[in-house]
């Protein structure tokens, strides 16, 4: 896949520092952790480099806001600290400032056994009208895969031809009415694009204008306007913005994100052979698969860089810096994007080159992945126009075509951050950090530009828990027993869930982790429908840190005809 079509991104090449060739290695910190419950340790680890004169380290909490004062100060050839100023089941970010030849930071999400991440809270499912009867069946199987990640979800159906301000408002108002957990936002088919801003990101004058921009769908009270932009340069007029034309102003923006946000759009791929609802669908059988496990992605990512450090952008330094934590450092290599996973699964991949809408230098393009089975899952993608996603056939859009990839994100301007994944946030946790960042963690040009979207389902993790199965619940007087065909992968045991036609949400209903494959609720009280859920607990051991981590939930219903209230 090596045609090098360099269409660089606009920008002049500079030597590089010191005169000394700079890699994209030399831009990155790539950390790992190992972790130790009594006494609580952290002990970080990193990749030695021979420009590196000194190694400062910070900590924070991982909702904290800004990097205090260091934590330690180490030389150049240390490569290794330990933290015992810690306590465990709480989440540390740490960040390590290598100088030297070159400054270069790295980033990781830590800590000792974390507890399970029960409730996620509520999720906005936006679904495109036309494929909700045609795709009824496997839509409502997404719907109860989310249920049982703990997803709470509210629906709405979506006309193509509705108004980007009458979809906003319906999540709004959804986020209004319950803005501590209103969590997500989950755009699945053609939904309305917005557009937005003045912006050319990978430096194209004649790609100047208003971009895609999924963020207003996620920002809940900055202020969007329709007045001033009036620009019609870009070859394109999908770029145009004058006022009054339904594409709003902002560039940057307005106020934080508030919710997570991804889509998955096949429209106008004409180089697929299946057809936009066929596509759909099979993104929802792949969906399905990853999350019950019936594919497990291998811990490995592959980066296949040709740009290299071009004058300390240095893009692909979002995988070299994101996949140590995610993977493990000895899992990560420099490799061909195609070849790499032709045959072979990886988790996480990184390809960048020259672009244009259809393809990148280096990589591949559209028609190659509408030949293809690639078998990665999380992909990272960068170059020229394609992260603009709404242009026919898109190279960013294309990867989620075909085999088992799931997400991808246009990643180097900006840097990407992914490192919470390891800890066990979805992937959605992270692009709105990433949405967010101004500078706390990758600071790089576009960051905080409203081009930032992430392509796929936003709820996806990093860590897969093979979820029981053959659930059977069996009500006898005030009595259910519940019994499973036990998950390979719950180590630590199982939660055991219900709720019945009083309730709208699943409650826990043992204290305690199940260690066989059989429990009995007692208390029946009430006649109607009991649903029990089912999930299995594992200690999950990442390169990062050890979280408690749950599996996809699975469920049975049974009957009470009993009235003891």
């Amino acid at each position: 896949m090596k045609t090098h079509l360099l269409l660089l991104l606009g920008l002049i090449l500079c030597p590089a520092l010191n005169g000394i060739a700079q890699t994209c290695n030399d831009a990155s910190v790539e950390i790992t952790a190992q972790v130790q419950t009594t006494p609580p340790k952290i002990t970080l680890n990193w990749v030695s480099n021979s420009g590196a004169t000194a190694h400062i380290i910070y900590r924070k909490l991982k909702t904290g806001t800004i990097w205090v004062i260091p934590i330690a100060n180490l030389g150049g050839t240390i490569t290794q600290y330990i933290d015992s100023s810690i306590s465990a089941g709480i989440y540390y970010d740490y960040k390590i400032q290598r100088n030297g030849s070159a400054q270069a930071y790295g980033y990781i999400n830590s800590g000792i056994e974390l507890p399970a991440l029960e409730a996620r809270g509520k999720l906005v499912l936006l679904i495109d009208s036309t494929m909700a009867t045609p795709l009824a069946t496997k839509i409502t199987r997404l719907q109860n895969d989310l249920e049982g990640d703990g997803w709470k979800i509210i629906r709405h159906d979506i006309s193509r031809t509705a108004a980007v301000t009458a979809v906003k408002a319906l999540i709004v108002a959804d986020y209004n009415a319950d803005p501590a957990d209103v969590k997500a936002v989950f755009l699945f088919g053609r939904i309305p694009v917005p557009y937005s801003g003045s912006i050319y990101p990978d430096g194209h004058p004649d790609h100047e204008g208003a971009w895609p921009a999924d963020v207003y769908y996620a920002e809940m009270n900055g202020t969007w306007t329709d007045v001033t932009i009036n620009n019609t340069v870009a070859n394109d007029p999908r770029h145009h913005n004058i006022p009054g034309d339904g594409k709003f102003d902002q560039s940057q923006l307005p106020s934080d994100v508030e919710l997570q946000i991804g889509r998955v759009d096949f429209a106008n791929m004409p180089a697929f052979a299946a057809s936009e609802q066929q596509l759909l669908e099979n993104y929802l059988d792949k969906d399905h698969d990853y999350r019950h496990k019936v594919f497990a992605a291998t811990h490995q990512a592959v980066i296949d860089d040709n740009f290299g450090y071009f004058s300390g952008e240095a893009f692909a330094a979002t995988g070299w810096k994101n996949f140590s934590p995610l993977v493990g450092t000895a899992n990560v290599t420099a490799a061909d994007y195609f070849t790499s996973m032709a045959g072979t699964s990886y988790l996480w991949s990184y390809g960048c080159g020259g672009g244009s809408y259809t393809s990148a230098g280096g990589i591949g393009s559209t028609s190659n992945f509408a030949s293809s089975s690639l078998q990665g899952v999380f992909s990272m993608l960068f170059g020229s126009y394609f992260g603009d996603w709404d242009a026919t056939d898109n190279f960013l859009r294309a990867p989620l075509a075909q085999g088992t990839t799931l997400t991808n994100v246009w990643g180097g301007r900006p840097h990407w951050v992914f490192t919470h994944m390891a800890m066990g946030e979805p992937i959605g946790y992270d692009a709105r950090v990433s949405q967010n960042n101004i500078g706390l963690y990758f600071a790089s040009y576009g960051g905080r530009l409203i081009h930032n979207a992430l392509i796929g389902d936003p709820t996806l993790r990093n860590d897969v828990v093979a979820p029981v199965t053959a659930v059977v619940a069996t009500a006898s007087g005030t009595n259910c027993n519940i019994v499973w065909t036990s998950s390979p992968d719950a180590t630590a045991g199982y939660y055991i869930y219900m709720k019945n036609d009083t309730m709208t949400d699943y409650v826990r209903i043992n204290n305690t982790p199940v260690m066989g494959n059989l429990y009995t609720d007692t208390c029946l009280l009430y006649p109607g429908v009991y649903t029990y859920m089912v999930r299995g607990l594992k200690m999950e051991t990442s390169p990062s840190g050890t979280y408690y981590n749950l599996g996809q939930g699975i469920t049975d219903t049974a009957w009470n005809n009993n009235n003891l209230v």
